[in-house]
């Protein structure tokens, strides 16, 4: 009992350190820990300067030789598009300044955060996503992360549990598969995927998204690692930029935005997962065509029922039977 109560203690004084964020019942009697949880993912919402810093150490296959470190950076907003008390719905948006030395907006990445999932959707190999369950005894006060691409098609999703102590709040995802971001596509590597463990932390100046990757790819017709990798993304609170812009596009394009999402999640659930063929400068098959009908639907130029309909139609036809037959035989 005691060591409950010391416990009980220090969650409580560690909420005080982090934003205020609505207290919400987990369906427990004590629901301290999964209240700094949320406080712990609400406060990665914010305006920042990245940087993305990419860097390969340590060749595994023989032959290999570590590519040069790759270094960006820019501007981003992080908006909570959805909180439902035990889902909660972080939205990027890059802001770029154009040739006319106005903010261009990037409908970046989205990360969901689920309590106590029952299911993930994880990456399972070339094009092809999965509905995974997740065992009851790894539940248990457990967040899973699952992280959308710019169109919303699915990355990647794993599961860990957010860490309280040492001063820090952290949390530490196991292995996830993940398919090659653009910067790894376009070179056409040796390597076709990533297993990757995930850390969010927040420091004492914004937040960190760390990440510990095997590249790996078919050799010999089996499955190896070819190279490590760590990346650091990094995101201090800045406001010179014109997040004003991020905001207008999101308003703007909210409902399609939205209804793009639930569709998403309806293919994955009446299939038990997604196949969808990735390309090495699009990311997934449907997102230049998904990102341009967002950009009419902020320029006014569509509607957004008529954008809706014609995302719906674009999303089934890249997801359906035809779509997994195509990509079966392409690989």
């Amino acid at each position: 009992m005691y060591k409950s109560l010391k416990a009980g203690l220090a969650a409580l004084a560690l909420l005080a350190t982090l934003p205020a964020a609505a207290q919400v019942d987990c369906g427990k009697p004590d629901c301290t820990a999964f209240n700094a949880d949320r406080a712990a993912i609400l406060a990665m919402a914010g305006t920042y300067r990245v940087k993305f810093d990419f860097k390969e150490t340590v060749a595994i296959a023989p032959g290999y030789e570590p590519i040069e470190p790759k270094r960006s950076g820019g501007f981003e907003a992080v908006r909570v598009i959805e909180d439902t008390g035990r889902t909660i719905r972080l939205q990027h948006l890059l802001v770029v300044k154009g040739e006319d030395d106005k903010p261009v907006v990037i409908k970046h990445w989205r990360q969901d955060w689920t309590y106590e999932p029952e299911t993930v959707l994880t990456y399972e190999g070339p094009d092809q996503w999965k509905v995974t369950p997740v065992p009851a005894a790894q539940r248990t006060d457990a967040w899973a992360q699952t992280v959308w691409q710019t169109d919303d098609s699915p990355r990647y999703g794993g599961v860990g549990q957010w860490k309280h102590d040492r001063g820090e709040h952290r949390w530490i995802s196991g292995e996830t598969g993940r398919p090659l971001a653009r910067r790894d596509a376009v070179r056409k590597p040796i390597y076709d995927r990533y297993f990757g463990t995930n850390r969010h932390a927040l420091t004492h100046q914004g937040w960190v998204h760390e990440q510990d990757n095997a590249k790996a790819g078919m050799r010999d017709g089996k499955l190896t690692t070819i190279v490590h990798e760590v990346v650091l993304n990094s995101y201090v609170p800045s406001t010179d930029f014109d997040f004003q812009a991020a905001d207008d596009y999101m308003a703007k394009t909210a409902t399609f935005w939205a209804a793009v999402r639930k569709h998403w999640d309806d293919i994955a659930a009446q299939h038990g997962g997604i196949h969808l063929v990735q390309e090495a400068d699009n990311g997934s098959s449907t997102g230049k065509q998904l990102m341009e009908l967002a950009g009419k639907v902020a320029k006014g130029e569509t509607g957004t029922a008529d954008a809706v309909s014609q995302a719906r139609h674009l999303i089934t036809g890249a997801t359906g039977p035809a779509a997994a037959t195509a990509g079966a035989s392409r690989g």
